[in-house]
């Protein structure tokens, strides 16, 4: 293999943790719903269709740049949680991790001189500051709360409300 196939290599992988992190904040959304937290099920359920958008944004470049692109298996889901606050701090962990995930991306295309990679790989980058910043936030509010009500009526007032369109984002595959 070489040097030109790590970058796309390494995307294929990241497909695959992408559809991964879909599917956890999905089994974190389940076990919201049946916490009876709405406002955290809705922000996890929203995640889960995000991160599954990430994902197939990243098939559509390599499928747009013929290189090659298969679905197979994810890894490990966590379904269960000793508490809601535990939940949210295995999420933060999960997007820390793929924010490590997408600089290694962003580097490994610059290293290779895949500009169109690393340009690609730029709005991702992006993308991984909100999330962070997000979850770190419904975590700072989880450490000060002690009545989860008062934490599901922040979520509503602060993080609750219309996306707007991201017309810079890439095209997801399976999207006209």
């Amino acid at each position: 293999m070489g040097e030109d196939r790590v970058f796309p290599d390494m995307l294929r992988d990241q497909v695959r943790h992408g559809l991964t992190t879909a599917q956890q904040y999905l089994a974190a959304a389940v076990y919201f719903d049946a916490q009876r937290l709405p406002e955290l099920a809705a922000q996890t359920y929203a995640r889960s269709a995000e991160n599954r958008g990430h994902a197939m944004r990243m098939v559509q470049y390599l499928l747009d740049r013929e290189a090659g692109v298969s679905i197979g298996g994810l890894d490990e889901i966590r379904s269960e949680f000793d508490s809601p606050r535990a939940a949210i701090a295995f999420l933060l962990d999960r997007e820390r991790t793929t924010t490590a995930q997408i600089s290694a991306l962003v580097a490994a295309a610059r290293e290779s001189s895949d500009f169109l990679g690393e340009q690609f790989m730029q709005w991702f980058l992006r993308e991984q500051i909100d999330d962070v910043a997000e979850m770190d936030t419904l975590l700072t509010v989880l450490d000060r709360q002690d009545n989860l009500f008062d934490v599901e009526e922040f979520i509503r007032r602060e993080l609750t409300g219309a996306v707007p369109v991201d017309n810079t984002a890439p095209r997801m595959a399976g999207t006209a």
